[in-house]
């Protein structure tokens, strides 16, 4: 294999499904884009201290490099008190006490913003032993069980809904909490080192080592072959949609693989690898979907109807949470598709344009993506949810290039001023909200919006989509490192390429985290730039694509890769934790996407802990970032108070100019008026709840009744979804209009044995049957006297 021209050093941005530019791309369309607490570490893993790793402050108590102390990996005289014989007595005492105090304690203890609001928060009693493991208790390795809830470590047995059982595996000191009496329960923990759900986030003190859950309901070609491969054409959710749809029934399709493709086992997994949070892909559908977006050639044309399967992901994705709480890990949501398509990839619904911000029908699909943003708001913010989703990525991977950062930064000021007059400012109130980077240097981002309450920052980082050769081989001695360890220049180049970028901007604009990043060093596997597209690597892809011929060497570089990596970006979410086999030779076929293959495989750690300090391993000592936030960042002083150039600058909504618009021309775009009740999202149902549990309805703020958007009557829109062509109307369509339309009233599919009303601005077609998240009925009720209605079904990406 040829040395890579990557020079080590080399420092690359962060771009679609992260690398460098679509230049290299001959066209768009075609294509996708791809701790710390007292509780002590297991003995044999490195310490983390200031020193070992070169990205992060000094932190008491922490741990990192091993470099910087191997004092434990030696022997030494014990004084009498550290000796075995007394060691054992002690530690059996300790574990009598453990049992006996700690856990209860554990499974009672609550941050002050605790969403368990009930007076018997968790379980109290004394646990008792049960299952496999040492001791009982949830701590100690069995099942325990208390006047309120169950729970379990390693070693215990899960009870899934359908009856199946299987073995928790956590050697990490992590503690699953079932609680029937109150299922808004946060006391679980992913490992020892990571807070409950119920105690507070420190994001200088904790990590965040997640993985993000692609494919489930945003669905990909490359994660879900299968599916793509048993309908010729399918390029992206639409196409897939309407071919089942023409031929089948699409709500069993996908029912099937909303109720497979992740299971709870897999959660339990994710926290067994000593993971603490997922990013959670959803699709705007699973709050509606419009059966009238507008006309092809409008206005003769026909009318265009969004075929996705609309709201049944809804109750799936309210079990995917139910499970993040039961074994501790916390949520990023993130907001994956939008009308008309924010990439024109195919992980945005529908391959092909942009129509959001950009173009005839940019503002009104930002009207309806405004009002998507505010009810997944109101869904979250509600206390029984707001620490186990403490992030909201509000829209994922704008082509800012296409759209322009001014277009976009007006955008974001609309939907933070949306989200925080729902949540109020100030730390604890709502989730941080998260906005991507746009494939546009962090430093893009610095003061556009100043003063806001709590923005986070996304950043993707790829090497495989970079436009470089690539070809660089892993399999041999890492660059900078002792001679043993495998990886070539990637360890190395990770290490250079990200780390100082993100702790800039940490400092300079606030939490920061890598959303994406994956151990492909370059785009091989199958559909990784969607379905009829080949790789643009010039070596030999076989190889990447077959696990089972990848040399111990070669694993060793790739684990030595992805360790760097995780040091580098410090808090990350790696895409994605599992791909489906393909239909033709029932294998994986895009091994360096999946976490979960690695952990099975021996190419992804089994800790990720052992990243801390890999960089200075490889001799690179970057920038650390200094460990304090801007006070808006974190919501101090002065968050959600805009800075007057802030609103000056881009406060003008819609802006002045869209881009695909004539100049002057922006007051004649299409848009949409209000006249339809809120779109509330249904809360789970549940039997059994201890009547002092506070039940959701799905709406946090009863004081925001404003109205959704819906068309104008008597207005043609173009197809919102393929309007970059379409000419405007010599006068405004919306902006002067009466709306006339009335919404319709149509059944949601239930998320239980209840019915649940849904108000749509047009039918939409959801009788599916649903697997309940409990027995009892569900009830909705609305802010105002109109009937709420209730959200659509996720996807996630597509080619990279």
């Amino acid at each position: 294999m040829r040395q890579s021209t990557l020079s080590v050093g080399q420092s690359i941005p962060s771009t679609p499904r992260g690398s460098t530019g679509y230049e290299v791309y001959p066209e768009r369309e075609p294509l996708a884009t791809p701790n710390n607490n007292s509780a002590a570490l297991l003995s044999g893993f490195p310490k983390e201290t200031a020193e070992g790793s070169p990205f992060i402050s000094p932190l008491p108590g922490t741990y990192t490099n091993a470099a910087a102390d191997d004092s434990y990996l030696y022997e030494e005289k014990k004084p009498f008190f550290k000796r075995p014989v007394v060691l054992c007595g002690l530690a059996a005492l300790v574990a009598v006490i453990v049992v006996a105090v700690v856990v209860p304690v554990v499974l009672t203890t609550r941050h002050h913003s605790s969403s368990s609001s009930t007076s018997a928060n968790g379980a109290t009693g004394t646990g008792s032993s049960g299952g496999k493991g040492n001791s009982g208790g949830g701590g100690g390795g069995g099942n325990g069980q208390t006047s309120l809830a169950t729970w379990g470590g390693d070693g215990s047995t899960v009870t899934q809904d359908d009856g199946t059982t299987f073995v928790y595996n956590n050697t990490f000191g992590g503690i699953w909490v079932a609680d029937p009496a109150n299922p808004f329960n946060n006391s679980a923990k992913p490992n020892s080192w990571t807070p409950a759900l119920s105690e507070p986030w420190d994001w200088v003190a904790n990590r965040v080592n997640g993985v993000n859950l692609g494919g489930l309901f945003v669905l990909e070609p490359f994660i879900s072959p299968a599916l793509f491969q048993a309908y010729a054409g399918a390029r992206d959710e639409w196409d897939l949609s309407q071919a089942v749809s023409s031929s089948g029934n699409l709500t069993d399709f996908l029912v099937q693989h909303y109720s497979t493709f992740i299971t709870e086992e897999d959660i339990a997994q994710i926290a067994g690898a000593g993971l603490n949070w997922v990013r959670l892909p959803i699709p705007f559908w699973a709050i509606e979907k419009w059966n009238d977006v507008g006309s092809d050639n409008a206005p003769n044309g026909p009318e265009v109807a969004e075929p996705f399967l609309a709201q049944v992901c809804w109750q799936y994705i309210l079990k995917v949470l139910e499970w993040a709480r039961k074994y501790g890990i916390r949520v990023n949501l993130d907001l994956h598709t939008i009308p008309g398509s924010q990439n024109g990839y195919n992980h945005s619904g529908k391959l092909g344009q942009i129509n959001f911000m950009k173009g005839v029908m940019g503002y009104a699909n930002a009207q309806r993506t405004l009002d998507y943003i505010r009810t997944i708001t109101e869904f979250i913010s509600q206390p029984q949810y707001v620490d186990l989703i403490p992030m909201f990525s509000i829209l994922n991977e704008p082509l800012v290039q296409d759209i322009g950062v001014d277009q976009m930064a007006s955008f974001y000021v609309q939907a933070h001023n949306v989200v925080r007059s729902i949540t109020g400012t100030g730390e604890g109130k709502g989730p941080i909200m998260t906005i991507h980077d746009g494939f546009r240097p962090l430093t893009t981002w610095v003061g556009v919006l100043a003063g806001s309450d709590r923005v986070g920052l996304d950043n993707h980082p790829y090497f495989a989509f970079d436009g470089q050769p690539n070809t660089g081989p892993i399999d041999i001695a890492a660059v900078g490192g002792d001679g043993t360890m495998m990886g070539g220049v990637w360890p190395q180049q990770a290490c250079n390429a990200w780390a100082n970028n993100l702790n800039t901007s940490r400092t300079n604009f606030g939490i920061t985290v890598a959303g994406e990043f994956s151990n492909a060093i370059n785009d091989c596997g199958l559909f990784v730039r969607g379905v009829g597209n080949g790789p643009q690597y010039s070596g030999d892809c076989s190889v990447f694509n077959d696990v089972t011929k990848w040399t111990p060497a070669m694993k060793d570089g790739f684990q030595n890769f992805i360790l760097a990596s995780m040091d580098s970006l410090q808090h990350w979410f790696f895409w994605t934790w599992k791909i489906g086999t393909d239909s033709v030779t029932n294998t994986v076929q895009a091994p360096l996407w999946s976490y979960k293959l690695g952990l099975d495989n021996g190419f992804i750690p089994t800790d990720p802990r052992q990243a801390a300090g890999m960089c200075s391993k490889l001799g690179v000592n970057g920038d650390p970032f200094s460990g304090t936030y801007p006070a808006t960042a974190t919501g101090g002083a002065g968050a959600g108070t805009l800075a007057p150039s802030v609103t000056q600058s881009y406060g003008t909504f819609p802006p002045t100019s869209i881009a695909g618009v004539p100049a002057g021309d922006v007051s004649l775009i299409p848009s949409y008026t209000t006249g339809r009740a809120p779109l509330t999202l249904p809360p789970p149902s549940y039997t059994g709840v201890a009547k002092s549990v506070t039940l959701p309805n799905g709406w946090f703020d009863s004081q925001d009744t404003a109205q959704a958007v819906f068309p104008v009557s008597g207005c043609v829109y173009p197809d919102a979804w393929l309007a970059s062509s379409s000419t405007l109307l010599t006068s405004a369509c919306g902006a002067t209009a009466t709306a006339a339309v009335q919404p319709v009233t149509t059944p949601l599919v239930p998320t239980s044995s209840a019915a649940v009303v849904a108000t749509s601005v047009l039918p939409v077609s959801t009788s599916a049957p649903v697997v309940p998240t409990s027995s009892a009925s569900a009830v909705v009720p609305s802010p105002t006297s109109a009937t709420l209605s209730v959200p659509p079904v996720r996807a996630r990406k597509g080619s990279h």
